[in-house]
């Protein structure tokens, strides 16, 4: 068996063109297909799903002949059109019930009659496997050539708990109940590619006595039989990889690092890649958490290096600022460049640029500005705004996954202080993974109705009970929006303070600068929310009035280039 097994492929190429082998391949390919009608020529992805094999075999360093064997005009014209010479099929091998054994057999000896010449070794490539790669091709080829097998098969390994019959009985195929990952290999066929000598071809077997298979992996495993097998493969062949940038830690905070995993979250059409710096020791944490694959780099010049290993077709940056170098560096590397909350001269380049934080319009064409771009969790999405209270028996604060001016730590003096009016209310501090508990002194004060919860896995468990908050400016003020939590909103710095969406308009009592307001000001404005029913139920219904839900979508749409 051979496993991707790897060995020098110089080495092997040039053992290869010493012995002068011919290889060819054979795509057999009939026109009465039934399932999917004219399947062989329809366009998957644009392109007729016969030319992915046909490109596959021509491009490919170790075979120097490809036939396509039809009883179909209109597919030898396409398969002539794609660079393949054709064999014509018998009638008598091209109905339902004929196997493929006697179908290879004629076309290798009416190729061999053309060609003048015997070949070495057959591969019989299967139109329907449009997302077999060049590469795993060549290494089946490599494979084949160095450890003399006489027949190679593609495989994809499946160990799965199989049952099986035995007269009337259903009986186990298997040893032991053990994990998938612990059972034995189990390996299906894929029909991708059958490599073979040509002295071992019959019409009624390519099988030798010296068999091994080829690993391929699940993707390029779809062997199209079905019309589910033709959607699953051509969203597969429509997926982008896709990197994104951010960083996260106590200075910058956590938000960058969170909208990329939650956008990541709802791309699992795509492959995903999410790089970091080695100083955002708070955001690894929180990656490392979410079991999303992400890369650490020590500088800006490691990201060439992870460019040439990713082959990325999308990068976003999810950062502050970026500069015009910067963007058109990439855009010299990668087709589409993507910002995310970026005010930098860099998004002059950008392909497209997405503030959602940032209300006002803006000048150029490729920029997305407002709430309507908003990504919220998954939680969000699924969790339905609490009936409004007028009574205040719940409130939650919040503020980010690292609270920089310590925001947390001035409403906590506020309750303790004995000047809110807390009777019969409890108060939930929400506090990240950035953000020290011990160390900046909080802890539950059960008789003053104060309950702490570091890094929750739902916020939007306390959220919903909740019928008043105090939170940050940051993404915050969307998820407590969707909620429609009425808010008390204290920005962490100037730029945060610039997040128009936090206003009276929309919901939100906002205070400004949290180091600038007073432990007074905090006390007198929950005193106040906390007997004004009516202003609650105001904010209640302005926030409910903003429609967030559908924003993830569009920004998808915005990153993949599809809007």
């Amino acid at each position: 068996m051979n496993n991707n097994v790897q060995f020098g492929v110089y080495e092997t190429f040039e053992i290869y063109k010493e012995s002068g082998m011919r290889i060819i391949a054979v795509i057999p390919a009939r026109g009465g297909s039934k399932g999917i009608p004219r399947k062989n020529l329809r366009l998957i992805n644009g392109q007729p799903l016969i030319s992915y094999a046909i490109r596959n075999a021509l491009e490919s360093r170790y075979i120097t002949s490809v036939f396509v064997s039809t009883d179909s005009d209109e597919i030898a014209y396409e398969a002539e059109q794609c660079g393949a010479e054709v064999v014509r099929r018998d009638e008598s091998i091209s109905n339902d019930v004929t196997t493929l054994d006697p179908v290879i057999y004629d076309a290798v000896l009416k190729a061999e009659a053309a060609k003048r010449c015997t070949f070495d070794a057959v591969v019989t490539m299967q139109p329907t496997s449009p997302l077999l790669r060049l590469q795993t091709l060549d290494g089946a080829i490599e494979s084949f050539l160095k450890d003399g097998s006489d027949t190679v098969i593609s495989v994809v390994n499946k160990p799965h708990l199989a049952w099986g019959c035995q007269g009337k009985a259903i009986v186990p195929l298997y040893e032991q109940r053990k994990n998938r990952q612990l059972l034995p290999p189990h390996y299906l066929e894929t029909g991708a590619f059958l490599i073979c000598k040509r002295s071992i071809i019959t019409p009624v077997s390519r099988i030798g006595e010296n068999v091994s298979v080829y690993e391929v992996d699940e993707d390029e495993s779809i062997d199209i039989d079905t019309k589910n097998d033709w959607v699953v493969s051509e969203a597969l062949m429509q997926r982008k990889k896709i990197i994104f940038r951010a960083d996260g830690n106590k200075k910058l905070g956590l938000g960058h690092i969170y909208n990329c995993i939650t956008l990541a979250y709802r791309m699992t059409e795509h492959d995903i890649l999410i790089v970091t710096h080695e100083d955002s020791h708070e955001g690894i944490a929180k990656l490392k958490e979410s079991n999303l694959p992400y890369r650490v780099i020590k500088t800006e010049a490691d990201i060439d290096q992870v460019i040439r290993e990713f082959s990325p077709d999308i990068w976003v940056n999810d950062c502050l600022n970026t500069t015009k170098p910067y963007i058109r560096s990439l855009k010299k590397k990668i087709c589409r460049v993507v910002s995310i909350e970026d005010l930098g001269s860099g998004t002059t380049y950008a392909d497209a640029v997405v503030n959602a934080l940032y209300e006002e319009e803006h000048p150029l064409d490729h920029v997305y500005s407002g709430h309507r771009y908003v990504c919220l969790r998954d939680e969000f999405l699924l969790e339905r705004p609490k009936a409004f209270s007028p009574e205040v028996k719940n409130v939650f604060i919040m503020f980010g996954g690292t609270d920089p001016s310590n925001l947390n730590r001035l409403v906590y003096n506020s309750l303790l202080s004995g000047n809110v009016d807390s009777r019969g209310i409890r108060f939930n501090f929400i506090t990240g993974i950035g953000y020290d508990v011990s160390a900046n002194g909080l802890c539950d004060h059960p008789e003053r109705g104060i309950f702490i919860y570091p890094n929750v896995a739902r916020v939007t468990k306390y959220m919903k009970e909740a019928d008043l908050a105090l939170i940050g400016q940051g993404r915050t003020i969307f998820e407590v929006a969707s909620m429609g939590v009425p808010s008390v909103v204290l920005a962490q710095n100037e730029r945060e303070a610039t997040h128009g969406f936090a206003s009276m308009e929309h919901g939100f009592l906002n205070l400004g600068l949290g180091k600038a307001v007073s432990q007074e000001v905090i006390e007198n404005t929950l005193n106040w929310l906390i007997h004004t029913p009516e202003v609650r139920r105001s904010m209640h219904q302005l926030m409910l009035k903003s429609k967030l839900r559908s924003g993830i979508q569009r920004v998808k749409n915005l990153i993949v280039g599809d809007e």
